[in-house]
């Protein structure tokens, strides 16, 4: 059998563990070397605290830009999963190629736009005159990989949905060690400080592009990514576009939460609260992307066997697929809400910015506890290419509750603290209705097939 035809053939459990494991690695290892390049700017001599917030300030920008990403990779490759279930190889090769055109298009355009609009949408994610510079210098670099990023994010879902995940896997392995081992030289070594952290990092996402290209054009892969299948096709590109909008808006909106949330603990706390938010969202990351990462490994086990037909081998991913996850986000998530002092130094030696950490941390998490199980229905519905209700449930959790109770709270409390309690709200009310919602649908997917 051929790696995609043993998602519709071998025993489900060690199956799921065989394709979820090497992406939960490979996300797991792309956020150590983030989290590594925000420890190793955290330490800079005499700028760190300040640094490490100017670089938080960029993360709305990254977010936005693998959030295009996300729509190729998160809307394209269930597509041609199904496609690969149906016996439809020709159809799976073109949402490929159509999605690997649309990448380049969109690289080119986002890069284009925050080179020009850099200053004043750094503005408006809460920099102050301090921390502009290290911003700004950290994003200007960052956006010349943005085709790199693009990439990245985009393609590597396509050769997990034909069965190979360890070669998924690898190309992160790469981005990461080179990450880890550049950022020390660059930023100490050589003196650059903010810059040479930025610089590592394109450098390592060249890397892990190269990777992943290499591969879709070799006789390695069952799935290729060919030359004639690059021209857009309106159906296509729509039908991806549709699907990828929920795991677009699940990014897209982080990045969002992240201009709210730091203005306005600008306007109530100052740069020593806007500092806390992002290690805190440096933990949640940590805390939250395995089981991300495993459900994405996940995801063609059911989108094969939709397309194939194979209902009960669907019932079956997805009930291990809840309880699975959720089981490891308690894991994940309990340590940091019980002994956030565990993280803290991870990051900063400033003793104020600790104190703060350590008290806000525990409650800004408590929502994460019960986030597994949205994770498991949220990307069950991408892989039975339901985009209406992927979009619902993407769209509930930051738009309609998150960002509105950021805004709300801190002004019905007087205080900064607000902020940091609406993010457990919003987290316990959309998985409450995300839950509902499965209930009421999933058996009418499947019957629908």
């Amino acid at each position: 059998m051929t790696s995609e035809e043993r998602l519709g053939k071998d025993s489900v459990l060690p199956l799921m563990i065989r394709m979820g494991l090497p992406v939960l690695a490979a996300q797991v290892i792309n956020l150590l070397y983030n989290i590594v390049d925000r420890s190793y700017i955290g330490h800079i001599s005499g700028t760190g605290a300040v640094a490490l917030t100017g670089v938080g300030l960029t993360l709305p920008a990254i977010i936005i830009i693998t959030a295009f990403g996300a729509i190729v990779g998160g809307g394209g490759a269930p597509l041609a999963a199904i496609a690969l279930g149906k016996g439809d190889r020709q159809r799976a090769e073109e949402i490929l190629g159509n999605g690997f055109t649309l990448l380049v298009l969109m690289s080119i355009v986002f890069s284009g736009l925050f080179f020009i609009f850099k200053a004043p949408f750094l503005r408006l994610t809460g920099s102050s005159t301090t921390t502009f510079s290290y911003a700004d210098q950290y994003l200007g670099i960052y956006i010349t990989g943005t085709l790199f990023a693009e990439i990245t994010v985009g393609l590597n879902t396509f050769v997990t949905a034909q069965g190979n995940p360890g070669t998924a896997m690898g190309s992160v392995l790469l981005g990461a060690m080179l990450n880890i081992v550049l950022d020390p030289l660059f930023i100490f070594v050589f003196g650059l400080g903010v810059r040479g952290a930025a610089i590592a990092t394109v450098i390592s996402q060249a890397a892990s592009a190269a990777w992943i290209i290499s591969f879709l054009f070799s006789s390695r892969a069952t799935l290729k990514l060919k030359k004639k299948y690059m021209h857009l096709q309106k159906n296509i590109i729509t039908g991806m576009v549709a699907l990828g909008i929920s795991p677009f808006i699940m990014q897209a909106t982080e990045a969002l939460i992240s201009i709210v949330m730091n203005s306005g603990l600008q306007k109530y706390g100052g740069d020593l609260y806007v500092g806390a938010l992002t290690v805190m969202q440096a933990v949640m990351q940590f805390a939250t992307v395995p089981s991300s990462g495993f459900a994405q490994g996940v995801q063609p086990i059911i989108s094969y066997n939709y397309g194939a037909g194979n209902k009960n081998r669907v019932r079956k991913t997805v009930r291990n697929l809840v309880i699975l996850l959720e089981a490891g986000n308690l894991l994940a998530v309990l340590p940091a809400i019980f002994f956030p002092g565990l993280y803290v130094h991870i990051f900063t030696n400033d003793t104020r910015l600790a104190t703060l950490i350590e008290h806000t941390m525990p409650v800004f998490m408590l929502g994460m506890s019960v986030f597994g199980i949205q994770r498991a229905l949220q990307i069950t519905f991408v892989a039975l290419g339901q985009a209406k209700l992927s979009v619902i449930i993407a769209l509930l959790r930051k738009a309609i509750l998150l960002i509105p109770l950021a805004i709300i709270l801190p002004a019905v409390t007087g205080n900064v603290y607000g902020i940091y309690i609406a993010e457990p709200v919003s987290d316990f009310i959309s998985v409450t209705v995300c839950t509902l919602l499965f209930l009421l649908n999933f058996n009418r997917i499947l019957n629908c097939r």
